[in-house]
């Protein structure tokens, strides 16, 4: 398998894609890797999610990243991985995360404290997920966590629009991960136009944020623009 650690960092953007309409989450997933967002999550808690990970893993192939968000249990990262899954994202640290490990699979993890991480850490994800992140200050809590732990790929999620997507990867996030401000309604039946406009900004952030890739300070009129670091 390639290694997710190298996508992460190369594409900087985690879509996570949660509806209440199978065939719209569906029609999602393929709007946004078309679009240029190849590294989805499609939420268990979203409506027949299972089939929709094997619908998007028919269409897309063996070599897409495909990610199961919201993996609680053991039995929730094995059937995701049945159902096709090759990235296992969860809400926090338990034994989804345990069973991903001992698949073999990659593993964002959902951490919120120091304490957190360090257990995150010793479990053996590949990058951890700072959720929820604007609960807790947003990119300002990011800073603050990456004082002890410099080297830690953190994912913030939660809340992260444009705007604030350009600020934590400024400050050292290696990606971000983002839902209902790029999602919109669109996995619910909404316009895939709409879908695509949103992706588009969120791309140009992402490669704007690339390492070796510099811009000037986020302008309001115009939130796709990145920090410098």
């Amino acid at each position: 398998m390639r290694d997710f650690s190298t996508a992460l960092r190369t594409r900087r953007l985690v879509a996570i894609v949660r509806g209440t309409d199978p065939d719209a989450s569906f029609r999602t997933v393929m709007t946004l890797v078309e679009s240029g967002v190849p590294l989805v999550e499609v939420s268990l808690s979203g409506a027949d999610a299972l089939g929709v990970l094997r619908r998007a893993r028919a269409e897309l192939g063996a070599d897409a990243w495909l990610g199961a968000g919201t993996v609680l249990t053991a039995d929730d990262a094995r059937r995701a991985a049945e159902a096709g899954a090759n990235l296992i994202v969860t809400p926090g640290l338990g034994a989804g995360v345990d069973e991903a490990v001992r698949l073999g699979l990659p593993v964002l993890g959902g951490v919120l404290t120091p304490t957190d991480v360090i257990a995150a850490e010793a479990a053996g994800v590949t990058a951890l997920k700072i959720f929820p992140a604007s609960a807790m200050g947003g990119p300002a809590y990011l800073k603050a966590l990456r004082a002890p732990f410099p080297g830690t790929a953190f994912v913030p999620v939660g809340g992260v629009d444009a705007v604030a997507a350009a600020e934590y990867l400024a400050l050292g996030a290696v990606a971000v991960g983002v839902g209902s401000p790029l999602i919109g309604d669109a996995a619910d039946g909404g316009e895939l136009s709409a879908l695509r406009t949103r992706a588009a900004e969120f791309v140009r952030v992402a490669e704007a944020a690339r390492p070796g890739e510099a811009a000037g300070p986020v302008d309001a009129a115009d939130p796709t623009q990145a920090v410098r670091r």
